[in-house]
């Protein structure tokens, strides 16, 4: 029988005083959840792939409400654009969440959101982590756990560095919240097979997308990397809307957060960090490689064009880095180029 366990992806402790905004959007999501219920809707759960190592695994998951059949479970996961924008979160459902004989329930945060740490015991490689609730049929998260042994890994941004935005960085947020299909996203040349080599190269290496964007287009961007060719890993997204104690989420504490928790979460691991030249990343990952140097094998910068350049408001020089961290630094404008580097520095085996 499973070990029942109960928590919740609130801090135990005492909850900060709320930002008026943020009042004011929870009473917003109130007053949908509860019109929804009264038309009919019923509570979904909308699964996002996770990781781990022997002994726990990161579970993530949205709840929101649809009309509770297949059809409407199946737009819930494939919602895109703004319609995605109008799903209704869901925070006063406890979700159980079953996986290798332990069963923990977690209630979701104001998002709709669950991201918690569940103490289970899996095999290195895929599994299918279980997530119901009182009223709901069981849907599957799947979760790649790490082998002890791996020492590499592959952290990633995902604008400008896998997929061609070409926007305004100021627009970013509301286009991948409003506009974003995977059918009109053209990937950057080169990186698909670039991510390929490195993954047959450290076999069992976990890849993890870390962007700014929402989690409402977290199976819009999946299916844009999975049609794209790019390996399966977890991604790392943020809320859309304002904080406990400001009007806006920071995407760069989302990122300098998430860069950090996976330092903490896989000690032995060195990461190829990925991102663009579009003036964030580099900062981004220098300081992280200040703080942890010994989490980063390389970092890898893609080079914008001169028209991506002016919409992103400038680039980040690519010099500067040499003999000031104590790992190298790569940048080439495509995937090809990139790869070339790695291969000369050892990082990818010579073709």
């Amino acid at each position: 029988m499973p070990r029942p366990r109960k928590a919740s992806a609130v801090s135990e402790a005492a909850s900060p005083i709320l930002h008026r905004a943020a009042r004011v959007e929870d009473a917003f999501h109130g007053w949908r959840e509860r019109r929804g219920r009264k038309r009919g809707l019923r509570t979904t759960i909308v699964p996002y792939a996770g990781y781990g190592a022997p002994g726990w695994a990161r579970v993530l998951c949205r709840v929101v409400l649809t009309r509770g059949d297949a059809p409407a479970k199946q737009r819930a996961a494939k919602v895109r654009g703004w319609r995605s924008f109008f799903s209704i979160p869901v925070d006063d459902v406890e979700v159980t969440i079953s996986a290798g004989g332990v069963e923990q329930r977690i209630t979701a945060d104001r998002g709709g959101v669950i991201d918690t740490r569940l103490e289970v015991d899996l095999s290195p490689g895929w599994h299918s982590i279980t997530l119901s609730t009182d009223d709901t049929e069981p849907v599957s998260a799947p979760v790649f756990i790490v082998e002890p042994s791996v020492a590499f890994g592959i952290v990633s941004d995902i604008d400008d560095t896998v997929m061609v935005t070409s926007l305004p960085r100021p627009f970013l947020a509301a286009w991948n919240t409003f506009v974003l299909d995977e059918h009109a996203r053209r990937p950057v040349a080169g990186m698909a097979v670039l991510y390929e080599r490195l993954a047959k190269a450290h076999p069992g290496s976990p890849v993890i997308y870390v962007s700014t964007g929402a989690w409402n287009v977290a199976p819009t961007l999946t299916r844009f990397l999975e049609r794209n060719l790019y390996p399966a890993g977890a991604l790392l997204l943020t809320d859309w809307g304002p904080t406990h104690d400001r009007w806006f989420r920071s995407g760069r504490e989302h990122k300098r957060t998430a860069l950090d928790r996976l330092a903490s979460d896989f000690p032995g691991i060195h990461w190829l960090l990925v991102g663009d030249d579009g003036q964030h990343d580099e900062d981004l990952y220098g300081a992280f490689v200040e703080r942890h140097p010994q989490s980063v094998l390389a970092v890898a910068i893609r080079q914008l064009s001169p028209s991506e350049a002016v919409l992103a408001g400038g680039r980040s020089p690519a010099t500067g880095h040499e003999g000031r961290d104590s790992v190298p630094w790569f940048f080439a404008p495509d995937g090809a180029g990139l790869s070339e580097l790695l291969a000369t520095a050892g990082v990818l085996p010579n073709r």
